[in-house]
């Protein structure tokens, strides 16, 4: 770039060639100029010890602490209104975890004192914010807090879940789909022989060839014919629990095979000792008979609710 001077005083005009070394090199002298002149007032007014120096001086420091001292309280301020939000997300979560346990039946873990139940009155603003040194605390007392409601609802769960795993292994599906039943489980007049004697399942009248299936999970311990049952199934359902299925038509399982909750594993037949097809159903705990009215009403609907509540009453029928 080229700059042109002209002068009155001068018979002919100078030409300035600007380069690009030559602009850095001015603007770096200006900068030393700036710096060295505010060097030279702060000296001056230093050595001097002049008012309006310190006072300017002052002004700026005193400037700059405002500034962060209202960055910290904005930053305090901020925080604070989490914590309170996360207080209340904590009070939630109780209720939630109270609420499920209700409806469980389960029951909480007893929750340790923290200082905090049973709160409330008038909303009272402090005069001074919050510091944060009791920031700190009461950040710290909240994050144990919520490790405490953790492992209360970490227990919960484990025991829902554990609840859960039995009832699935225990028999409370109906085995059959019947319009009716034959013989409660209960003392009856026996069929056959006319005597009085012992029922030890629930018979549901069905057409042959009607699908049975496992009324839990489990692992079959027998599938053979009986002299009385009939094709017999036995499944073993673990804690102690196992279902018998007789006077089958057909058998579709075999020992040692797993079985699911559902899963079909006969049909219904008129094999042993029966006067007619329908199939004898049996719940066994510890190899005792059970009243296994009392478990398919907590999974049959509520048309065979009925007909179970009169079976588990005992019933008398007819069928074996």
């Amino acid at each position: 770039m080229h700059i042109i001077l002209v002068s009155n005083r001068l018979a002919t005009a100078r030409t300035l060639t600007v380069t690009p070394r030559r602009l850095m090199a001015a603007v770096f002298g200006f900068m030393v100029l700036a710096f060295s002149i505010s060097f030279f007032l702060s000296w001056i007014g230093v050595r001097f010890n002049l008012p309006f120096a310190e006072r300017l001086v002052a002004s700026v420091q005193q400037a700059e602490a405002q500034k962060t001292q209202d960055f910290m309280r904005d930053n305090l301020n901020a925080m604070a209104v989490k914590l309170g939000q996360m207080q209340a997300q904590l009070l939630r979560l109780d209720s939630i975890g109270e609420r499920v346990s209700a409806l469980s039946g389960v029951k909480l873990p007893e929750k340790p004192l923290d200082g905090k139940a049973g709160q409330g009155g008038p909303l009272i603003l402090p005069a001074q914010p919050i510091s944060a040194l009791e920031l700190q605390r009461e950040v710290e007392r909240l994050a144990q807090i919520v490790e405490q409601r953790s492992d209360s609802l970490t227990a919960l769960e484990s025991q829902l879940m554990e609840q859960r795993y039995k009832s699935s292994l225990l028999p409370t599906i109906l085995p059959i789909s019947a319009a009716n039943i034959g013989s409660s489980f209960g003392s009856r007049v026996d069929p056959i022989a006319g005597v009085r004697a012992m029922h030890e399942g629930i018979d549901f009248i069905a057409e042959p060839g009607t699908r049975v299936i496992s009324a839990a999970g489990g692992v079959v311990v027998s599938a053979e014919f009986h002299p009385e049952y009939g094709n017999l199934i036995e499944i073993d359902h673990g804690n102690e629990f196992s279902s018998r299925y007789a006077h089958l038509s057909k058998v579709l399982v075999k020992p040692g095979q797993v079985v699911k909750r559902g899963q079909e594993i006969a049909a219904s037949g008129n094999t042993g000792r029966s006067t007619g097809p329908h199939l004898h159903f049996e719940v066994r705990y510890k190899g005792i008979a059970q009243n296994p009215a009392r478990f398919l009403q907590q999974g049959a609907g509520n048309g065979q609710s009925q007909k179970l509540a009169q079976a588990s009453a005992g019933k008398p029928g007819t069928g074996k």
